[in-house]
C-alpha cells in the first residue's frame, strides 16, 4: 500500500540547508496498521506531509495506494483518506453539509446513503444538524475521521487522533479505528505521541529520528530487541551466589544482577526462559521463594534508539 525508497526533504533557509527528512525507506502492507513514532524535529510531521502529497520531496521515491507520488498526485488523493491533528471542520457549518460538501468534492455517487452508514458507525446519529463547535471532543473527532471516510479510501492517514481526547474517549475511539481494518479492510497510517495507544492498535511500528528510520517491527519484536525480559528471583537466604553461577551459563540469560538475596535476570525471552532458569535452579539446589516477569515497553524502545523518552519528546 506504501512503498517509499529514499524518500527525502530539504529545505532552504537564511541559515542554509536543513535535511528534515534524509532518505527514508519504509514498505506498509493492504491491511496494516502501522504507527509512526518519533521525538519532535525527527521528521516525522514531514514524512507524513509527502506521503500524503502536501509538500512534494525534495529527493526519493514512492508509491501511495498504488500511485506515484511524484506523477500522480492527484490519483494518490484520489484513494487515501487524511485526517490531521488539528481536524477540518468549520465550527459553525452543520454536522450533515460539512460530510454533504466532502461528498460532493470526491464525486461519490451514493453520498446520502455514505454519509447515514458513516454517522450509523460512528455514533454521529442524531447531530446532523448539530454544528461541529457545539460538539464534544471525542464527537468532533469522530466527526473528522467520517470527513476521511467518507470516498471509502483503500489508506488512511490518522494524525494523533485521540489527542486531547479522555480516556473513555480514546478508547472509544480505539475500537473506531479497528474497525476500520475489520469492516472496510482499509490500510492505516497512525501518528501518535500515547505509547499505549501504538501499542494496542498497531500491527508494527516504524520510529524516526534525525530524519531517518532507526528501529521497525511489530510491538513485541521491538520490545524483545532492544530491551529484552527482566526476571526478578527471589530466593533463600544465602543462595543468590549459587544461582547466579547457575544461571549465568544460559543461553537464554543476557546478564545477571544480584540485589541481596533477588537475582534480577536480562533474558530474551521470557515466557522460554522461565522453564530452563526453574530446572537450573533446581539442580544447583537453589531454594526459590518467588518470581516475576516484566516485560519492557514502548518508551523502553524509543529511549534506547533515539535517547528521548516519547512521554519527554511529545
Amino acid at each position: 500500500m506504501i512503498k517509499a525508497r529514499g524518500l527525502a526533504r530539504t529545505f532552504t533557509t537564511k541559515r542554509g540547508a536543513v535535511e528534515a527528512v534524509r532518505g527514508v525507506d519504509l514498505d506498509v502492507a493492504p491491511g496494516e496498521i502501522v504507527g509512526f513514532l518519533g521525538p519532535n524535529g525527527a521528521g516525522k510531521s514531514t514524512t507524513l506531509r509527502m506521503l500524503t502529497t502536501l509538500l512534494r520531496p525534495t529527493a526519493g521515491t514512492a508509491s501511495v495506494a498504488g500511485h506515484d507520488l511524484r506523477a500522480d498526485p492527484a490519483g494518490v488523493r484520489r484513494r487515501i483518506g487524511y485526517v490531521a491533528q488539528g481536524g477540518g471542520t468549520d465550527p459553525g457549518v452543520p454536522v450533515g453539509e460539512e460530510l454533504d460538501l466532502q461528498a460532493r468534492l470526491y464525486g461519490v455517487r451514493d453520498a446520502p446513503g455514505r454519509i447515514a452508514e458513516l454517522c450509523a458507525r460512528l455514533e454521529l446519529e442524531g447531530l446532523e444538524r448539530r454544528a461541529p463547535g457545539t460538539l464534544s471532543g471525542g464527537q468532533r473527532r469522530r466527526l473528522d475521521i467520517a470527513l476521511g471516510l467518507v470516498h471509502r479510501p483503500a489508506l488512511v492517514f490518522l494524525d494523533e487522533p485521540t489527542t486531547g481526547l479522555d480516556p473513555q474517549s480514546r478508547g472509544n475511539l480505539w475500537e473506531h479505528i479497528r474497525r476500520l481494518r475489520g469492516q472496510d479492510g482499509s490500510t492505516v497510517f497512525l501518528t501518535t505521541h500515547y505509547l499505549d495507544e501504538a501499542d494496542a492498535l498497531c500491527d508494527r511500528i516504524l520510529i524516526i529520528d534525525h530524519g531517518r528510520i532507526v528501529a521497525a517491527g511489530t510491538p513485541a519484536e521491538l520490545k524483545r530487541r532492544v530491551s529484552g525480559d527482566v526476571i526478578t528471583l527471589a530466593l533463600g537466604h544465602g543462595g543468590a551466589d549459587k544461582a547466579r553461577a547457575a544461571l549465568e551459563v544460559l543461553p537464554e540469560v543476557r546478564e545477571v544482577a544480584l540485589t541481596g538475596d533477588d537475582v534480577r535476570l536480562s533474558v530474551r525471552d521470557g515466557d522460554r526462559a522461565l522453564t530452563p532458569l526453574i530446572r537450573a535452579l533446581d539442580a544447583a539446589g537453589v531454594e526459590l521463594t518467588a518470581l516475576s516477569l516484566a516485560r519492557p515497553t514502548l518508551d523502553d524502545v524509543f529511549l534506547t534508539v533515539t535517547g528521548r523518552s516519547l512521554r519527554d519528546a511529545a
